[in-house]
């Protein structure tokens, strides 16, 4: 897929959110986490990882037949934590607490939030689409609570 249909994914979205966060595009993560979107709160920039999202979409359906849709939740998740009016005040709680499974309680909440926000982005009827995705993303955080989805 080229740079251009990319931007036009992104675009599209961002418009339909009427964020004013900054977007960038990068071929991979620079951690060694398995990130396919990044939002910079101090910055309001999100960075999205091309190559990083095509690796996930290639391990969750196994092909790259849906990676325009699989691009549109990613980006929608991130400016899903962009438009958190909570985000600033969860974030402080979690940097406050010495308490590991508040802490895990509190990520849960903060992608939680995320996705309920990009759910209003995202069409109808690739919602089915999106709750496996989103079941994945949110399965490691039910098990460091050790709870189910």
């Amino acid at each position: 897929m080229k740079n251009l249909q990319i931007e036009n994914i992104v675009e599209t979205i961002l418009v339909r959110s009427g964020s004013s966060v900054q977007v960038e595009l990068e071929d991979f993560f620079p951690g060694d986490r398995f990130a396919g979107g990044k939002y910079n709160f101090g910055t309001h920039t999100i960075t999205l990882y091309i190559e990083e999202i095509k690796a996930q979409c290639l391990q969750l359906f196994k092909s790259l037949d849906h990676f325009e849709d699989y691009l549109e939740v990613v980006f929608a998740h991130e400016i899903g934590h962009a438009e958190d009016r909570e985000l600033a005040e969860l974030v402080q709680k979690m940097n406050e607490t010495n308490h590991d499974f508040t802490r895990k309680g509190i990520a849960l909440n903060i992608e939680e939030n995320a996705w309920n926000y990009a759910r209003k982005l995202i069409p109808q009827n690739l919602h089915p689409f999106m709750d496996t995705i989103i079941h994945y993303s949110l399965q490691p955080y039910y098990e460091a609570l050790e709870v189910s989805a």
